[in-house]
């Protein structure tokens, strides 16, 4: 399983908190790529509920990342 952050955006919407299968589902009626649902499918915890992509990808940027000053805009 491999997540760049081009596979990643496309759960960036997704209904949270939602699980494997609601996320698959989720996956391949947005169009994601094949990419996606096969990382997906290799999630070990069937029933267990996903809060944000962060679960299933820790390195998945937040607002923190981004280095701007609100202030300026």
């Amino acid at each position: 399983m491999y997540w760049t952050l081009e596979l990643a955006s496309y759960l960036a919407d997704a209904p949270w908190p939602a699980t494997k299968d609601e996320l698959i589902d989720y996956a391949i009626r947005t169009g994601a790529p094949l990419e996606v649902v096969e990382n997906l499918q290799e999630l070990e915890d069937e029933d267990e509920n996903f809060d944000s992509i962060l679960e299933i990808w820790p390195d998945y940027p937040s607002e923190e990342d981004y280095l701007w000053n609100e202030d300026e805009y």
